[in-house]
C-alpha cells in the first residue's frame, strides 16, 4: 500500500469505512519503520494480501457504485435540530468520493449551536457552496427554522441550489423550509407531527409516512426519521448493497423500550400534552406560509 494509496483514502470523506484500510496502513508503516509486530499480528505481506481482498470483495459487490462523486450540501443555521443533520451526515459521509458540505447561514465559518447548544463547525458559506449539486438537505427546528424562512437572503439561495440539485430533501420541519421556498406544491410531502398539518398550507399534499418520495423530493419525518431518510436516499443514490451495508456499520437495529414515536402510540395523556405544548409552534409556520 503506497503513499499514493494513503492519499487517496484520506481525501475521501466515507471516513467511517476507511477505519479498516487505515489500520492496517499504521501496522504496515510500523514495520517498514523496523518496529517489529506485535505476537500474532498479521506480517506485511498478509497486510497487503487482506487488503487487496477488502477491496476486491468491495468493487464486486457494489460495482460502479463504489466510487461516486456527490456533492452534498447540508444547511447549518443557529437553532437547527442536531439529530436532524447528524444521523443523515453519519450516512452522507460514508459515501465513498461523496463531498458533503456544511453550509453556514452566517457570515464566517465560526461554529453554529444547535437549539440545545451542541455546535458543529461549518465548511462553507452561502455563497462559497457548489452551483451544482446532487443533494441538497436541510435539517428543522423551531424558532431558528422560522429564521431561516424569514431571511431573504437564504431563502434566494434555497431556491437557487433547489433549481439545479438532483434531490432535494429535508428532515423534520426542514420541510418547512421546502415548502417556503414554494417547492412542495402538487408535491406529496411529510414533516414532524406537530407541523404535517402545516404542510397543506404550503400547497403540500400532506403524506402519514415516515419517508415520502414525490419526484425527485424526498422528506423524513420528525428527528429520528433522518435515519430512514438517510438509509432511503443511499439506496437511491448507490444501490440496496451500499444502503445495507452502511446499515448494518450503523448497527441500526432500533428496538425501542418505549413506543411513543407517534401520536397513535404514545398514551392519551402524553399525547394530549405534547400536542398542546407545540400547539403553537405549528400556528408560527402556519402564519410564515402566509406571510
Amino acid at each position: 500500500m503506497t503513499l499514493d494509496r494513503r492519499a487517496l483514502l484520506g481525501g475521501m470523506t466515507g471516513a467511517a469505512m476507511l477505519a479498516p484500510f487505515l489500520a492496517i496502513e499504521r501496522a504496515m508503516a510500523q514495520t517498514a519503520a523496523g518496529h517489529t509486530p506485535a505476537a500474532g499480528s498479521p506480517s506485511l505481506e498478509e497486510q497487503q494480501a487482506m487488503a487487496a481482498q477488502h477491496d476486491t470483495t468491495m468493487q464486486d459487490l457494489f460495482g460502479e457504485n463504489l466510487f461516486r462523486n456527490e456533492q452534498i450540501a447540508m444547511l447549518l443555521y443557529p437553532g437547527f435540530t442536531a439529530l436532524d443533520l447528524v444521523g443523515p451526515h453519519y450516512f452522507f459521509a460514508c459515501l465513498f468520493g461523496a463531498k458533503v458540505h456544511l453550509v453556514t447561514t452566517q457570515p464566517d465559518l465560526a461554529p453554529v449551536a444547535s437549539d440545545l447548544g451542541l455546535a458543529i463547525s461549518p465548511t462553507v458559506t452561502l455563497e462559497d457552496t457548489p452551483a451544482d449539486l446532487d443533494v441538497l438537505f436541510f435539517p428543522g427546528g423551531t424558532t431558528g427554522t422560522m429564521e431561516v424562512m424569514r431571511s431573504d437572503r437564504t431563502m434566494a439561495w434555497v431556491k437557487d441550489r433547489a433549481s439545479r440539485a438532483k434531490h432535494i430533501t429535508s428532515v423534520c420541519t426542514g420541510s418547512m423550509i421546502l415548502g417556503k421556498a414554494g417547492l412542495l406544491k402538487g408535491r406529496r410531502a411529510t414533516s414532524h407531527w406537530a407541523t404535517f398539518p402545516v404542510l397543506k398550507d404550503f400547497g403540500a399534499i400532506p403524506t402519514d409516512e415516515r419517508v415520502v418520495k414525490d419526484g425527485n423530493i424526498l422528506t423524513g419525518a420528525g428527528v429520528s426519521a433522518g435515519l430512514d431518510f438517510a438509509i432511503a436516499l443511499t439506496e437511491q443514490l448507490r444501490g440496496r448493497d451500499y444502503a445495507e451495508a452502511l446499515v448494518l456499520q450503523a448497527e441500526y437495529a432500533p428496538q425501542p423500550p418505549i413506543t411513543a414515536g407517534s401520536m397513535a402510540t404514545a398514551s392519551a395523556p402524553v399525547g394530549n400534552m405534547m400536542g398542546q405544548m407545540f400547539a403553537p409552534v405549528a400556528e408560527q409556520f402556519r402564519a410564515l406560509a402566509k406571510s
